[in-house]
């Protein structure tokens, strides 16, 4: 290790552009007005300004939020009832050819559906594997402004479902269904309590795709092929 590597040398530098960002700014390292400023701003997030098309009806953004996701080469698969979703799982995998094999977390919502009642499925838990073709995630909510949903990491709803399969599909209720993204995060903070947050938030709004060669549209370059999004009208039962 050369003497510019060590740890010390790193820290000492670091400092070194710090304190000359400071003394540009009139401050030091210790200054408890600014502090006290941040504290405030996290206590009491500052409301942005809302795009027009999210000031509308409850329903009217239901509408907005699924009308976006199919814009955006999802598939879109209303149902009535959560004790629906195997069904139109099975219904949509059956249509498009694909595997009955669910790669499907813990998530006590989405394991206390009855899924044995469709005999072409079968649930493989845990994380997402290499022979994995469909995840299936449940989101904790669905910003309307741009057709987003909101996937918070861990062992019920394992990230690698969301980006390793080449068929993710997500259920999310209407409930869950807000305007515009700070309310979406007012949702999860309100699910997970002052301060707190999952490990990672994954913001979802189709499929994956780039357009960086030739201009061209290519779905699937990062990741899944497909989303379905399974919107549930009714509330989710209360988890046992």
């Amino acid at each position: 290790m050369s003497p510019i590597d060590k740890p010390a040398d790193r820290d000492g530098a670091r400092e070194a552009i710090l304190g000359k960002v400071r003394k540009s700014l009139g401050i030091d390292g210790q200054s408890g007005a600014r502090d006290a400023v941040v504290e405030r701003r996290i206590e009491r997030p500052v409301r942005h300004l809302t795009p027009a098309r999210v000031l509308k009806p409850k329903a009217d953004l239901e509408a907005l939020f699924a009308a976006t996701l199919a814009a955006q080469f999802s598939t879109v698969l209303p149902v009535a009832e959560f004790s629906d979703v195997p069904g139109a799982v099975a219904t949509y995998l059956r249509q498009t050819n694909l595997s009955g094999r669910l790669g499907i977390g813990s998530d006590p919502l989405l394991e206390a559906l009855a899924w044995n009642g469709e005999p072409g499925i079968t649930l493989v838990p845990g994380r997402a594997a290499a022979d994995t073709e469909v995840g299936v995630s449940r989101a904790i909510a669905g910003a309307a402004e741009t057709g987003t949903l909101f996937l918070a990491s861990g062992p019920e709803n394992p990230v690698t479902l969301t980006f390793m399969p080449a068929t993710h599909i997500v259920v999310i209720t209407s409930d869950d269904i807000v305007g515009p993204y700070e309310d979406a995060f007012n949702v999860v903070r309100k699910l997970y309590g002052p301060g707190l947050m999952p490990r990672t938030l994954n913001l979802v709004s189709g499929p994956s795709r780039t357009a960086d060669i030739g201009g061209k549209i290519v779905i699937g370059a990062h990741g899944p092929q497909r989303l379905a999004v399974v919107i549930v009208k009714s509330t989710a039962p209360a988890a046992t």
